[in-house]
């Protein structure tokens, strides 16, 4: 799915505030202190509380082995004042031909930052690039407005509230949907922005 480019692990991409890299075992600390968090794990399908350092482990573990195949693009977001620490995740994942999903969590002394914005954007226009992607699709909890912030300011459209399994039980959540066509109608935008009006009217 995506190009042998993103399938070797010294492959980066940077932001203006953010390096994202694939995971390492060093790294474990950081995402057991950050995607440990009660808060954080409930707000997703997946990570599970308590969350220990074996879970980690397995965690990089399964991000590497999906990178290295091309199914996926799993990346650790760190700071670029601290390289080493890592405060977020963020992946790309193969559904079926043609469509991924997007995921991704952030530790919470990061939130209200813009940080994961400005990091799902970056990898966002990376998978439409450089993967073989025609629909990326994505889902927040209806309780959760700073994820469905995110993806709005991604592009995403075609928000439909649903109810899905959600860590056991059922919920209330809104499924996100953004085209290739979309996405690169809003790059084009973005590249050529509208000259600024500068006529002025006289008085009479």
């Amino acid at each position: 799915m995506f190009s042998d480019l993103l399938r070797d692990d010294i492959f980066r991409l940077e932001t203006s505030r953010l390096w994202l890299r694939w995971p390492r075992m060093a790294d474990v600390p950081s995402i057991v202190r950050y995607s440990g968090e009660k808060q954080i794990a409930d707000m997703t399908a997946s990570i599970p509380h308590p969350y220990s350092q074996t879970d980690a482990e397995k965690f990089v573990f399964a991000c590497r082995a999906g990178n290295a195949v091309g199914a996926q693009i799993a990346l650790a977001l760190t700071r670029k004042g601290r390289p080493g620490e890592v405060i977020g995740m963020i992946g790309i994942h193969e559904t079926r031909p043609g469509r991924a999903f997007l995921g991704y969590w952030l530790g919470s002394p990061f939130h209200g930052q813009g940080l994961m914005s400005e990091a799902a954007e970056a990898l966002i226009g990376l998978a439409f690039q450089a993967g073989d992607i025609d629909v990326l699709t994505a889902t927040a909890l209806a309780e959760n407005p700073g994820s469905r912030r995110v993806l709005e300011k991604c592009g995403f459209g075609n928000a439909e509230p649903a109810r899905a399994e959600h860590r056991g039980a059922m919920a209330d959540v809104v499924n996100f949907r953004l085209d290739r066509e979309s996405w690169s109608a809003r790059a084009a935008a973005a590249a050529h922005p509208p000259a600024p009006n500068t006529q002025t009217n006289a008085a009479a």
